[in-house]
């Protein structure tokens, strides 16, 4: 791989209790595990920022994809949920379940613009083969 880019972190504390900072400064959290895992839940956590990144990254290669296939991508949206849960190991997992919103294409049309983001965005790249994403495009009345 050639890089393009490299982004820098920092987390200090108590891991999920604790802080993250990226070396440029342009961002900096307290982080705190969610009250659902017996946390005060009064900062954010890994799975959030992993979230945003993924809802970010995909929606940008959609737009990509999208530009390149003259698609009109007004009003378009990713959501995206990361899921932690416990591995039959005791280990730790995740999974992601992508919402995308295209309300200006055809189902047919969205759809094939989303597999091809797919196959472009980084972050799914990274995650195929490796942790279950599971695609949803979101249907709009005509």
């Amino acid at each position: 791989m050639k890089t393009l880019y490299t982004a820098e972190a920092l987390a200090s504390g108590e891991g999920r209790d604790g802080t993250a900072r990226t070396n440029d400064g342009k961002l900096e959290v307290d982080l705190a595990s969610p009250v659902e895992l017996g946390g005060s839940g009064e900062g954010t956590n890994p799975e959030q920022l992993f979230a945003a990144g993924y809802a970010a990254c995909f929606h940008s290669a959609l737009r990509l994809v999208g530009r390149k296939e003259r698609a009109d991508l007004a009003d378009s949206a990713v959501a995206a949920k990361v899921h932690l849960g416990q591995l039959p190991d005791g280990g730790f997992g995740l999974a992601v379940d992508l919402e995308i919103a295209l309300p200006a294409l055809d189902l047919g049309t969205a759809e094939d613009l989303v597999a091809k983001a797919h196959q472009v965005c980084p972050y799914s790249n990274a995650t195929r083969g490796n942790i279950t994403v599971d695609i949803k495009v979101l249907e709009f009345a005509a």
